[in-house]
């Protein structure tokens, strides 16, 4: 087994107050009972597990030797170390999960988590539940594959209002975002099918594009988004292409206009479904909300309520032509019948006063923003990023450190991260993580002072970055934050793309 697909199930692993070696011997025990882990399975070495996880290789011995006296593994002189025996047969599940999910799966105390970039509850929604509950006394039996009527119709004036004419026929409403990605997979790609992504984009879409069996294709990303150029080259070859045009994630780069209609165009030429991910696109926090790609042709939206009010507010939906509407709520019909109708009751309530509501979330989620902006550049002036003009993530490089590494590290002082190789399109490896702003200000505050400290103490951190750091190397141009510091493939700032390793088949 390669060490980096170890760290990955591996998770979280380092949190706690044992040693390093029972926690990381604790938890390759539970990966091998499990069967994750499978029999006859050869272990990296502890040289390549603890380059993998910061962790000296003293440390990865003695965890191997915890194993071995356990009766879990055992060495082979000349070959390595291997598993002896799973009490059942692993079933590969959990340990495909992203590592976005983990704290949804696997908890920690005196954590802050920094993988998933979801607001926390608002302080108006018990009232907007409470009066959610006259509705809920309307909807019959309350099996509405489609969603109820109210809803899609609220859903579908927005789309109108956004100059995209609209029926609630051409809606169909999802258990979130999330729901309405894995339905679209369904319908659109069988196994061996290839779709088109940004080469970084959504990890839960992601998941659901690897777990049908497609074949991924990254497309290159620019600092205004996906490249149309590229894009070009991999759309005859795709089955469905599927972009988050506005406020992309991670990067928060907004697709103009012109690539818009560009991109609509191109799709339209070969056949080929677009689906716009436009669930970022009301968290507009320095300028207009950029509109759906619908707008210039015809391409499928999806959106979603949780990132603007709250990830516990399962609404979701999806706009599309009434054919596909139709053949996408026979497939919600078989997956669960319906969203529950009580929580779409909640939904309507707030699309009553979903303006408001936005504008509120706006004004915090900007406050939040400039806040971690400015801590990073007084505690950690050589990490690099653009400060984003909506959405609620910042794309930050860590110069010449491995994010995977880091983030494994990280864990040791209390802060999860998301490095860049769960959001990449194909296997690779990078210096970038992505850092939300939608914790609570003191919860930023002091992550960024955590992540100070882990920094510091990292043995994969170069001088050169530290040097930076004590001689306070931030410099300002063209209204962003750029360092002296150099990517690999030019200059940091505004104007350098965005480009990992470049895309493979997958």
């Amino acid at each position: 087994m390669h060490a980096g697909r170890l760290a990955e199930l591996l998770g979280r692993w380092s949190s706690g107050t044992d040693a390093l070696y029972l926690k990381l011997a604790g938890r390759l025990e539970r990966l091998i009972e499990r069967g994750e882990i499978p029999a006859d399975g050869q272990l990296p070495t502890e040289r390549a597990l603890a380059a993998e996880l910061a962790i000296s290789r003293n440390t990865a011995v003695a965890a191997y030797d915890v194993l071995r006296d356990h009766g879990l593994v055992e060495r082979r002189r000349g070959s390595g170390t291997f598993v002896r025996r799973p009490p059942r047969p692993g079933r590969g599940v959990v340990g495909e999960f992203n590592p976005m999910f983990l704290h949804l799966l696997d908890p920690v105390p005196d954590l802050i988590d920094l993988t998933c970039a979801a607001p926390p509850q608002p302080a108006y929604l018990p009232e907007v539940v409470a009066g959610a509950a006259e509705r809920v006394a309307d909807f019959g039996i309350g099996y509405y594959p489609s969603g109820i009527p109210e809803l899609r119709q609220a859903i579908a004036d927005r789309y109108t209002a956004d100059g995209v004419p609209t029926t609630a026929g051409q809606v169909v409403v999802t258990s979130g975002a999330q729901q309405a990605i894995s339905l679209l997979t369904q319908l659109f790609l069988r196994p061996g099918d290839v779709v088109a992504a940004e080469e970084l984009t959504y990890p839960g879409a992601l998941d659901a594009f690897r777990g049908s069996g497609a074949r991924i294709l990254g497309v290159p990303l620019t600092p205004d988004g996906a490249s149309v150029a590229g894009l070009a080259e991999v759309v005859p070859r795709a089955r469905m292409v599927y972009l988050v045009p506005a406020f992309h994630n991670p990067t928060g780069a907004v697709l103009p206009a012109a690539s818009c209609r560009r991109v609509v165009a191109l799709c339209e030429a070969h056949g080929v479904p677009l689906i716009d991910d436009h669930v970022l696109a009301d968290l507009a926090l320095d300028g207009a909300r950029p509109a759906p790609l619908a707008r210039y042709g015809p391409v499928i939206s999806v959106g979603s309520l949780s990132k603007l009010i709250w990830g516990g507010v399962r609404i979701g939906w999806i706009r599309a032509d009434e054919r596909t509407a139709a053949d996408l709520s026979r497939l919600k019909a078989v997956a669960d019948l319906g969203t529950d109708v009580v929580a779409q009751a909640i939904g309507l309530g707030l699309f009553e006063r979903l303006d408001s509501l936005r504008a509120q979330r706006c004004r915090e989620l900007r406050a939040s923003r400039d806040q971690v902006v400015r801590d990073l550049r007084a505690s950690l002036p050589s990490w690099e990023f653009r400060v984003p003009e909506g959405g609620q993530t910042l794309w930050v490089r860590l110069p010449g450190v491995d994010s995977r590494r880091f983030a494994q590290f990280a864990l040791r002082y209390g802060v999860a991260l998301l490095e860049g190789t769960s959001l990449a399109a194909h296997e690779s490896s990078g210096e970038h993580i992505r850092l939300p702003f939608t914790p609570t200000r003191d919860a930023l505050s002091e992550a960024v002072r955590r992540l100070r400290k882990a920094w510091a103490d990292f043995p994969g951190a170069n001088g050169a970055a530290l040097a930076l750091e004590r001689d306070g190397g931030v410099r300002e141009a063209d209204g962003h934050a750029t360092f002296s510091a150099q990517r690999d493939d030019g200059p940091a700032g505004p104007g350098s793309p965005v480009r990992p390793r470049r895309e493979h088949l997958r």
